[in-house]
């Protein structure tokens, strides 16, 4: 019997539990993986706590994993048995020692990606995909604000933006994540969860405002967000670890500022999308440009994890372990 972690319904960590499972039989279109790694999202809490709401309950929690090909349907060429592969997006049922999976999300892994780099970083990298060539196209010469700079999404995107040849202006709550940032590649931070950021960034820029700020705090981070932006900048408003996004006055836009709320689950819903983000994920992880894996825990601890990840604690990324 395998492992799995079912949610009950929306609710505290509390509504975790333990369960066994036989392994499934795949459809035609499916393959049944084994987890060597199930990477952990802010995602999932706002699937725990009803955020997000999940087609029913119980529901097995997780959006992003790596494994082996354990079995394949009647009408899967593409994979066999054996195959070391990656996958993101819906449908959610990751916390799971194996799982089904449409055959169409996995992407094959070279042998150069560890299981557990690939479980950590496909969502994250995904996300950073889009946020660098679609929400804003970052090239030589941008100036991007990062926040939680030393986070697991912030761990893939101040690599990338400085691969892309930006300066990277990010925020950090502790002088040790300021050092893991810094070890990322950022140029300049911003330290303290009470820091002036607008201050900080205009004294950075001569003034002028950074070209785009990616922001996951949400709460008040967002109104310093738009502030610390150039006229006819954009900012992207991806999540809400510190608080509820809350409403913008098209006022508070001026002069020309763009805001937009990029989904990377919507984005990569497009299967053709899917397939060519990931593989330029892929190719990142396997030049090291990677999320930091903060720390592992085994699957059944998966309430414990949520705890850590929830109160902002995790430098990196968080990964389960069958």
């Amino acid at each position: 019997m395998d492992k799995a972690v079912t949610l009950l319904a929306p609710g505290g960590i509390e509504q975790l539990q333990v369960s066994e499972q036989q392994p499934q039989e795949p459809g035609a279109n499916e393959i049944r993986i084994r987890h060597d790694a199930i990477g952990m999202n802010f995602l999932d809490i706002y699937h725990r706590r009803g955020l997000y709401a999940l087609p029913a309950y119980p529901a097995v929690l997780g959006v992003e994993g790596a494994g082996t090909v354990e079995a394949v349907g009647s009408a899967v060429t593409r994979l066999k048995p054996g195959d070391r592969v990656a996958y993101a997006g819906a449908p959610v049922g990751a916390y799971a020692a194996t799982r089904l999976l449409p055959a169409a999300r996995a992407v094959l892994l070279p042998d150069g990606v560890p299981s557990k780099v690939a479980a950590a970083s496909m969502l994250k990298g995904l996300t950073a995909y889009m946020l660098l060539t679609k929400t804003y196209r970052v090239e030589p010469g941008t100036t991007v604000l990062i926040h939680a700079a030393a986070g697991g999404l912030g761990s893939i995107l101040v690599r990338w933006a400085k691969y892309l040849g930006a300066t990277v202006i990010g925020t950090v709550s502790s002088e040790e994540k300021a050092d893991l940032a810094r070890s990322y590649g950022a140029d300049h931070l911003i330290i303290g969860r009470d820091a002036d950021v607008v201050a900080a960034v205009k004294r950075l820029t001569d003034s002028r405002g950074v070209d785009v700020a990616y922001d996951g705090i949400g709460g008040g981070m967002l109104a310093k967000s738009i502030a610390a932006v150039r006229p006819f900048g954009v900012v992207a408003t991806i999540g809400q670890a510190g608080g509820a996004i809350p409403p913008v006055s098209v006022d508070e836009l001026r002069p020309g500022k763009s805001l937009t709320h990029p989904s990377v689950m919507a984005y990569i819903t497009d299967t053709a999308a899917y397939l060519t983000a990931a593989e330029a994920v892929v190719g990142m992880l396997a030049s090291g440009i990677t999320s930091t894996i903060a720390r592992e825990y085994p699957l059944e601890a998966a309430a414990e994890a949520q705890q850590f990840l929830e109160e902002g604690r995790a430098a990196g990324s968080l990964i389960l372990v069958p």
